[in-house]
């Protein structure tokens, strides 16, 4: 059984989003275990934007430090984009406890960016991180279904 979990910056605070999100959790628990970690936003202006994203960073670490064999996927828009088929074969080719991370809005401090070099984008565009969480969960339920051979990717 699959295990994963959604690292996040903050929660999801709009209803429609909260909403999908939770149907796709809902799906996916029959096939992987399944756990969704929120830490602390940092509030921020334009004086203090680099101590805001330092300071999600330091969360972020104390986070995944619990976990040193845990494959980490930082989601970036730079990062490297998958088929829906390509990602379940990643999923599928390892038994670790994968942990997807969403930074915050001003995305990921240095020191993450630096210690973990799996990055993954879900898109080139840049997308809202609630909307980036539905789309998560919903190619995590995609290809878990693709491995269990059910009916939902055509």
């Amino acid at each position: 059984m699959f295990n994963i979990t959604i690292l996040a910056i903050g929660k999801i605070k709009e209803e429609h989003f909260s909403t999908a999100f939770t149907e796709y959790a809902k799906r996916l628990s029959p096939y992987i275990k399944f756990t969704v970690q929120e830490l602390k936003a940092e509030s921020f202006n334009e004086a203090n934007k680099l101590r805001a994203k330092e300071q999600e960073g330091l969360r972020i670490l104390g986070y995944l430090e619990k976990y040193p064999d845990s494959k980490v996927f930082l989601l970036d828009e730079k990062g490297q984009e998958h088929t829906s088929q390509e990602f379940s074969k990643v999923l599928e080719k390892s038994s670790s406890h994968f942990i997807f991370v969403i930074g915050g809005s001003l995305g990921f401090d240095f020191k993450i960016l630096n210690r973990y070099t799996q990055h993954f984008s879900l898109s080139k565009l840049t997308l809202p991180h609630e909307l980036a969480r539905v789309v998560l969960i919903e190619q995590i339920y995609r290809a878990v279904t693709i491995i269990k051979n059910k009916e939902y990717h055509y």
